[in-house]
């Protein structure tokens, strides 16, 4: 009889069973009833026998431009330049953890809410929301150049060694393995990749591949987006059981046009505060360390910043003496940054950078630990184009 149900036997490969069996539990269904639903929503969309016709071909993710609502979470969230990014391109978050009570304290001033602490905490996933996206700056100094060189003056250990800091990647894996979230949105610095021979980058990336995430990454320079070289490594992961093993992400291009200034970041001369001149004694120290390295054929000294070019690298040390990025004035000595100027500098908006609620030398620790957010938003845009086109082409 035709009305009468026929069985179908087939064998698929082990991803789109793993799929099937993770999908099907989400709609609480069994995996055949999953499948025949999958089949009857096909042949809704196709009206009926035109599902076995040509296909159409699919929209390319360029066409999927705009805002599009989601949930993330902000892991070792800092002050929220990933967060600000993903919230521009339609995103919500749900949850943030952050250990430092300082930049506890900015984020509840700027978002209106706590970030949970210790991530430690939340290695089982219990009490982490649903989410589709997860970002992550994970802590960065076990790898970077001027934390492991420091930490070798010390004679202490760095990268996954670093018990205190290095084991945190292994901490958040586990968060994802748990969660499982669709899309991944890591930053690091760009000395991951070559830390320890390229040992860390391979362990980081395939665990990331092993967890089931189709995995992209690219070094990008900020001074496409603000008056700073500053160089990070964003790592951005899809759900091979959702996008498949080569989903069409693609890293963005840097704006069109000319790039900001330097000078554009700065307050007027007659609003600087004479505190942030250098005294004679330390701009007279800088001098002569700069020569003393110059002498021995080393780079090492301050930077004095080109106002209609962009500065050196804003560090979480600048607080000490602001040398790698000081400020020529034309009666005095140089001047550091503002903390207020700091925060332009990043590519923080007013209503952040105006709002300081820490002192002076927390502010320039949060804002040299600090995610860029124009950077973070022109990621997240091609991974919003990307998250369309999967939901036109695969609908769930």
């Amino acid at each position: 009889m035709a009305d009468e149900p026929a069985q179908l036997n087939i064998r698929v490969p082990p991803p789109i069973h793993t799929w099937v069996q993770r999908a099907s539990k989400r709609r609480g269904l069994s995996q055949k009833a999953f499948i025949v639903s999958l089949i009857e929503e096909a042949m809704d969309r196709s009206k009926g026998p035109s599902l076995f016709g040509k296909p159409e071909e699919p929209p390319a993710p360029s066409q999927f431009d705009g805002e599009m609502p989601f949930r993330f979470i902000d892991l070792f969230s800092g002050i929220g330049g990933l967060r600000i990014g993903l919230q521009r391109v339609g995103g919500h978050c749900v949850f943030s953890s952050e250990i430092d009570s300082y930049a506890q304290k900015t984020y509840r001033a700027w978002f209106g809410e706590e970030p949970a602490g210790d991530i430690q905490d939340f290695v089982s996933g219990k009490g982490i929301p649903e989410h589709h996206l997860l970002a992550a700056g994970f802590p960065c100094q076990p790898f970077s150049i001027a934390g492991v060189s420091k930490k070798n003056s010390l004679g202490r250990d760095h990268g996954f060694k670093d018990k205190a800091q290095g084991t945190l990647f292994f901490q958040l894996a586990e968060i994802i393995d748990h969660k499982q979230p669709e899309v991944l949105l890591l930053e690091n610095v760009k000395n991951l990749r070559s830390h320890n021979k390229g040992d860390t980058w391979r362990t980081i990336h395939g665990r990331l591949c092993d967890l089931g995430y189709a995995i992209f990454d690219q070094t990008i320079d900020a001074a496409d987006y603000v008056p700073q070289h500053r160089e990070r490594i964003f790592i951005v992961g899809f759900r091979r059981d959702i996008y498949g093993d080569h989903p069409p992400f693609e890293f963005p291009d840097p704006p069109e046009g000319p790039r900001p200034k330097f000078r554009d970041i700065l307050e007027p001369s007659a609003k600087v505060p004479a505190k942030y001149t250098l005294s004679d004694k330390l701009w007279n120290y800088l001098q002569d360390y700069k020569k003393k390295h110059a002498a021995k054929g080393n780079g090492f000294g301050f930077g004095m910043t080109d106002l209609d070019g962009i500065s050196r690298t804003l560090s979480a040390r600048y607080y000490k003496d602001g040398a790698e990025i000081l400020i020529p004035q034309k009666k005095e000595g140089p001047r550091r940054l503002m903390p207020v100027e700091a925060a332009r500098l990043m590519g923080f908006p007013p209503e952040y950078a105006e709002n300081q609620v820490v002192s002076d030398t927390r502010a320039y620790k949060q804002y040299g630990n600090a995610v860029v957010p124009l950077v973070a938003e022109a990621v997240a845009k091609q991974i919003v184009k990307v998250m369309k086109w999967q939901r036109v082409n695969s609908p769930r």
